[in-house]
Formats: structure tokens, sequence, C-alpha cells
């Protein structure tokens, strides 16, 4: 079962060598994108669909595909082809277009190959610089800016973060860290956003919800506007607070086989939604030995890698399942061996941020899902972050520090609120200066959901989420957190240069319909060499949410449940 999950990449080859052309009939393109660049090639997607009345589901549709230097199309293309699809993989496509220049800009097009005049949008793609372009050349000496996202639920809102990102930033590549779609039911009705079907189990089931946030306008116009980076799974690619071995609705016994109308097992939902995913985004397989890995790394010149992270799917111990063992997974989150990566991944995390630094990259980035920073939230740790493995979090630290590996930018999603943070051992009142950002050695950047809910509460105001913000900046135990804004939806950029990385969170006015309306919210920078975030933090000004800076040592905190 395993192997047919990873025959999904469309081949370019001569359509007469293996069916009659007359069988291929007209169909839309639903759906273009393009992911995982490399300095050489890029991943190209699309999905073409059989207009009714169609011929058997076992006939394949053929698409040609072409990549060019200009908007226009003009002049020959740099690289073209064929592919087929079916219904076994559900009309979805992916080519990789080879033969392209590093740090260049292309614009590609499908099209049936029965037919030319019926054809995709245009999209737009690019590559990266080659590992060994020098830092001050990559980008073409400009700025290299990341937009990244976490956390959009269909039912609770329009993904406008997707669409400012599209037409309001210079985004050169857009990052997701988990949780694109969501597996749950929803009605939406005050904002017309009923999602189809029922809570996901079946690879019909993820397919279909796949297909239906693709009917975004927002979405539609940021994967056109450039490649992705993605990993998946937060958890709802999935189910919810999923770990290695169950959700907190599903597990492989007779209870967990029964949460849906399936019936469907732990094991066999999880590997619909892996089969789905690989089918409808466009990233690569990076193992074909392995095939749940999709953990990998970004050499963008020698000005960073990109790392990217699975701390969800691939090898996580339990995690809260549910309300009764939260206690039980905050007494083991100190055990060494208790582990949310996997050891293999681990060791290759660290292997790579060894040579990064050895290669003389300049920055670190990591993506990955789970808010990495210890955060005490009124009196609580969210066990399903971090701070359920701390001691697996410790090892990580003790890398960077040990080592002395400069410019660590970790990213994280999940958490549907925004923090930054400077990143040194949890608790450490000797080396740590909350106040100047001494003794940090590395930076977090957290972002809030594309329109999934605060956790401070739905819909709540600015005002309100602000007050609750000024009580955990001024937590000791949150000594490492700098901002905290909890009731924009939204996303932020990263603009990274030779000196500074400049992160923009960016906040969405309104999500109850498609507008382009946001502001940013804030700005912080993290010079070349400092390890922590520059002070004063955000230049002292923030629109939205509350600064570390800006609260009065003597402010109320609740009594902390356990501090770890």
């Amino acid at each position: 079962m395993l192997g047919q999950l990873w025959v999904i990449v469309a081949l370019a080859v001569s359509a007469n060598a293996l069916f009659d052309k007359n069988l291929v009939y007209r169909s839309p393109f639903i759906g273009y994108k393009e992911g995982d660049p490399f300095d050489d090639s890029v991943l190209l997607w699309t999905r073409a669909v059989p207009l009714p009345p169609g011929p058997d589901q076992s006939i394949p549709v053929c698409v040609s595909f072409k990549i060019f230097d200009n908007s226009q199309l003009s002049g020959g293309p740099i690289d073209s082809g064929e592919a087929f699809t079916t219904y076994d993989v559900d009309f979805t496509v992916k080519v990789e277009a080879e033969h392209l220049k590093a740090d260049t800009q292309y614009w590609y097009q499908f099209a049936d190959c029965t037919n030319s005049n019926t054809t995709s949008p245009v999209g737009a793609t690019r590559t990266i610089s080659a590992p060994n372009t020098p830092a001050n050349q990559v980008n073409g000496g400009k700025p290299l800016t990341l937009a990244v996202f976490s956390c959009s639920q269909f039912q609770n809102g329009w993904f406008n973060a997707y669409g400012i990102a599209a037409h309001n930033t210079s985004a050169d590549i857009f990052i997701h860290l988990g949780d694109y779609i969501y597996e749950s039911l929803g009605s939406g009705a005050k904002i017309g956003r009923e999602v189809l079907g029922r809570e996901l189990a079946t690879v019909f089931d993820y397919r279909q919800r796949l297909n239906q946030y693709r009917t975004d306008p927002g979405l539609i116009d940021a994967h056109l506007a450039g490649p992705w980076i993605t990993v998946w799974q937060d958890d709802h690619e999935v189910a919810d607070q999923s770990w290695k071995a169950g959700t907190a609705d599903s597990n492989d016994s007779t209870t967990g086989c029964s949460f849906s109308p399936s019936g469907a097992c732990f094991t066999d939902r999880k590997l619909a939604g892996v089969r789905a995913y690989h089918e409808w985004m466009p990233i690569r397989q990076v193992d074909v030995s392995d095939k749940l890995r999709i953990w990998r790394n970004f050499q963008i010149g020698q000005l960073l890698d990109l790392t990217m992270l699975d701390t969800r799917q691939y090898d996580r111990d339990i995690t809260d399942v549910s309300l009764y063992i939260q206690s039980f997974i905050n007494s083991i989150a100190d055990v060494q061996n208790r582990t949310m990566m996997g050891p293999e991944q681990e060791a290759w995390f660290y292997n790579t941020l060894s040579q990064s630094k050895q290669r003389g990259a300049i920055w670190r980035v990591v993506g990955q899902q789970i808010v990495f920073t210890q955060l005490d939230e009124f009196g609580a740790f969210d066990v399903d972050a971090w701070d359920g493995y701390r001691a697996n979090r410790n090892r990580i630290l003790d890398h960077i520090h040990d080592n002395q590996i400069s410019n660590v930018v970790i990213l994280s999603g999940d958490s549907h609120a925004n923090w930054v943070s400077d990143l040194a051992h949890p608790n450490d009142t000797v080396n740590y200066d909350p106040v100047t950002g001494e003794g940090s050695f590395a930076v977090e950047f957290a972002g809030t959901a594309v329109t999934s809910s605060s956790p401070f509460g739905n819909g709540i105001t600015p005002a309100a989420a602000d007050n609750l913000s000024r009580i955990l900046v001024a937590d000791p135990l949150n000594r490492d957190l700098q901002w905290s804004e909890a009731s924009y939806r939204g996303f932020f950029t990263l603009t990274i240069d030779t000196e500074k990385i400049n992160a923009t969170y960016w906040a969405m006015s309104n999500t109850s319909f498609a507008n382009l309306d946001g502001f940013p919210s804030a700005e912080f920078i993290v010079q070349k060499g400092s390890n922590k975030i520059a002070r004063p933090v955000a230049s002292g000004s923030v629109k939205a949410g509350v600064l570390k800076a800006s609260v009065p040592a003597n402010t109320s905190v609740p009594t902390s449940s356990a501090a770890p």
C-alpha cells in the first residue's frame, strides 16, 4: 500500500508511445502551482479534470507544459513536455521543468495535448541560487523575501493573507508550515464557507477538501505568484493532535476505528491524507526508500540554508491527545529519549546545521510546525508544543550553543497567534538578559493563522487580546518572549540580506469576505552575528500586540501550575 502513495509524479513522455491521442478529450485546468525550486529545475503542478460526459475513468488524460523566460510566453520555451494523468491520482499532474538557469524568474502554462487552445492561466515561478553563489549575489544582489503561513481553516474565514502576500509584498518564495487544510466540519454559514463532505477519513475525503480549498481566490493568486516550499502536516492535514501512532479521535483500536462512518483506523487515515497531499501539493519525494520523509534542506547560495522539518507526523512520541493526559505528558516532557522528530531526523538536523556553518552560509532558517520557545499560558504549558518535549528542545539548543552556530532563525506556526522571542535555555536567569537580549543564541518568529481561531477566543478584539498579551510578556517564565499578539489573522515575511533579517508581520482587517485589506502590524530586525532580536525591539513601537519592553515590571501574572 505504501508504494502506491508515490506513483504520482507524471513523467514527460511521448504521447504516441502510450495511447491513441484521439481518445484524449478536452479538460479544464483546476489549480496550477509550483514548488520545491532547485537551482536548475522546479516542480510544476496542475489538475486536468474531464468535462462531462467523460469517457471511462481508466482512460488517461494528456497534458502538455511549456516554461518561458518572459511573461508574454514569446519565443521558444526553455523546457516543454507532455504528461499523462488518470483517475487513480485524482487527475493531478506534477512535472519537473529542467534546464533552467539559477536564480531566475520564469513563467509557465499547461495545455490540453490535443487542443492547444485549452490552456491554464499563466503562472510565475523561479529557481534558487546555486549553493556556491556568493551571498551578496543571491537574488541578483537584492534581499530575498519569504512569505510564511500556517493554519488556514476554510469555514473560519477567507484566505486573504495569501492574496495580500501575492499582491502587496515582494515575496520570492511562499513557505507553508502546516495545517494547509483542516479535517473538521464547519458550516461557515455567516461567511458562506461551508465545507463539503464529512470529517476526513478516506482518500476521497482528503481530495475533496483540498479541491474545495483551491477555490479560494487568495490561495489561487498566491499559487500563481511564485514557488512554494511546504511541510505537511502540522496535525490537521490528517487529524487533530496527531503523532506517529494516533490522533485525538482515531487510533488503531476498536474505539479509535469507530470515529467516523467509514470506520477508518489511524494508519489508514494517515496514509489516505499523505497520499492526497502528495497528489495535490508541489513537493518532491525526498527519499524513495522512506515513504513518509519530507524533511529536507535548501541551500540558497551562501546566503542561507532553509531547513524544513517534520515535527508532527514522522516519528513523534505521544502528545496530549485528550485533556485527561495533559498532566501525564507534562510529567514525561524531560525524559531524555522522548522525541518530537525521531532519532534519524534529529541526527540529520544537527548535521545539517553544522554543515551549513562549515560551508559558510550566513543564515540558518528552520521551518517547522510547533512553537519552540517556553510559553507559560496563564498557568499552563502547551504540551502539544515543544513544552511537551523539553529534553528534545534542550538537545537542539545545546547543539546550537555548544557548536557556536550563529544566525539560527526558527519559524513556527500551529498556535494561531503571533510570538517573537529570543532563544536561550528556558529559565536562564544567569546568562540571558531579556532587556538587552545578551545571552540569546537564536531567534524564533512564530506566526498566527491565516484564518483559524485565536487561542484567546474566536473573534476576540485587539484590545481584549492585548490585555492578555500583557500578562504573558510580563510572566517571568516567559523570559524569552518579546512580543505577543493574538487578535488578527495573517502571516509574516522574512526579508533576508547579508547583514540582517527583517521580519514583517501582516494583520488582516477582515476575513469574512474576500479582500486585500490588511496592514503591517510589527517589524523586527535580527542583525548578523547578534543571535537576538535587535533593540529596541520593533523600534519600540507596534500597531498591534504588546512588546515586553512596554509592560511595567509589576504587572500581575497568574501563578504557574508547573514550571519546567
